[in-house]
């Protein structure tokens, strides 16, 4: 049988093709020339774990996760489908990196004592372990150095996104450092209070198009913290 010359010599032109033993002639017209075949298209990373599906998922898509404290949390479809990649990264670093903190948590100067001392004060009463600078950066100590340790020393992190924090990014303060090294991470979850993530994004695009939460009256900050706690814990609902 004929040889196709196609993968050596490449089918450029219809001579080339016409002067091809097995596809010149008339023969083989119905096989493509190697210049024009594209690859098979192999599902990315995301797509494969949500075909895959998500152990400890619950009913209608949602998901279950246990709190290191006690308890589980139940999460919407939507909600899991913010979650599930965390969950799934937080997985693989409690594997990896078992002395991580699961949350950084980034937040505005003007903040730190109030809702984000808040904020933490509800993560760690759902059993997570927090890097916040109020609590690990002691007098004499660099605040950037400090932070820099804190970033490398945590599995994921929350960005509380305030009027105050948008006005922090937009003077290119501590937070804004602090966001551009979340942003260079798949484990970075916005949670919007005070403010709406269509605001967020007149600031910061790229954190806005990460899926999020916003804190309000449907899901206060006790809520929520669970849902981010028991994301963060690496321990499946099952």
């Amino acid at each position: 049988m004929a040889r196709c010359t196609a993968p050596v010599q490449g089918h450029r032109s219809a001579a080339a093709r016409d002067a091809c033993p097995a596809c010149g002639g008339g023969y083989g017209r119905s096989y493509s020339s190697y210049a024009s075949y594209s690859p098979p298209r192999y599902p990315s990373y995301s797509e494969g774990a949500s075909r895959a599906g998500s152990s400890g998922g619950g009913g209608g898509g949602g998901g279950i996760r246990r709190l290191r404290g006690g308890g589980t949390v139940t999460y919407s479809p939507t909600e899991w489908r913010t979650f599930e990649p965390v969950a799934r990264v937080a997985e693989v670093q409690a594997r990896s990196y078992p002395d991580r903190r699961d949350l950084f948590l980034c937040h505005a100067w003007d903040d730190r004592e109030g809702p984000a001392k808040d904020l933490y004060d509800q993560l760690t009463a759902s059993g997570a372990t927090v890097w916040f600078s109020e609590t690990e950066v002691g007098l004499g100590k660099s605040l950037l150095r400090e932070i820099d340790r804190g970033l490398a020393m945590s599995r994921i992190g929350i960005v509380l996104v305030t009027p105050a924090l948008l006005e922090s990014l937009k003077a290119q303060g501590v937070a804004d450092k602090e966001l551009s090294a979340l942003l260079a991470t798949d484990r970075v979850i916005p949670i919007a209070q005070g403010t709406t993530f269509d605001a967020l994004r007149e600031v910061s695009p790229l954190l806005a198009a990460r899926s999020g939460l916003t804190i309000c009256d449907t899901l206060p900050m006790p809520h929520a913290a669970k849902k981010i706690a028991a994301a963060a814990a690496a321990e499946s609902g099952d």
